[in-house]
């Protein structure tokens, strides 16, 4: 059984899915009142689940006619460039902005199924026991590495 933030996400996904303009705007308290949640579930799965590395981009606009605008990125502006990754990636990454990279790279068939499962398995936490900030600084260097050896030969 799915949990509430993989309703909340699958359903936006469908609506984008449905949307012409690849964008959609959404009233945080109706949807929170639709799936039976508070506000900040929304929040929440727009947080985790609806970034830059997930290939969109979130307006927020609060006050009495706030909204949400969800835009998904377009083929052009999303991971085509290694610079672009590599500029995501940065100089420091938690565990779950590399998750979201790599499933980016695989949904937009950059590397393969396996090659995203090696590389989620080198960057998980249980694997680089140290403490903060050297993980997340060493998880960085470790995916920088592997992007630019997958990535690199393509010309970039």
């Amino acid at each position: 059984m799915s949990n509430i933030s993989d309703l909340i996400e699958r359903y936006l996904k469908e609506l984008l899915a449905a949307s012409a303009r690849g964008m959609i705007e959404i009233r945080r308290n109706e949807l929170a009142e639709q799936f039976n949640c508070v506000p900040s579930q929304i929040n929440y799965v727009l947080a985790t689940r609806f970034t830059v590395e997930h290939g969109f981009l979130v307006e927020s606009r609060r006050g009495g006619g706030g909204y949400v605008r969800i835009m998904q990125l377009p083929r052009d502006q999303r991971l085509d460039s290694l610079s672009q990754l590599l500029n995501l990636v940065g100089r420091e990454i938690s565990q779950r902005r590399a998750q979201a990279i790599i499933e980016r790279m695989r949904e937009e068939k950059l590397i393969t199924d396996r090659e995203s499962r090696m590389m989620q398995a080198v960057i998980d936490r249980e694997v680089l026991r140290l403490g903060l900030p050297a993980r997340d600084q060493l998880r960085a260097m470790i995916l920088r590495a592997m992007i630019i050896s997958l990535l690199g030969q393509k010309g970039e």
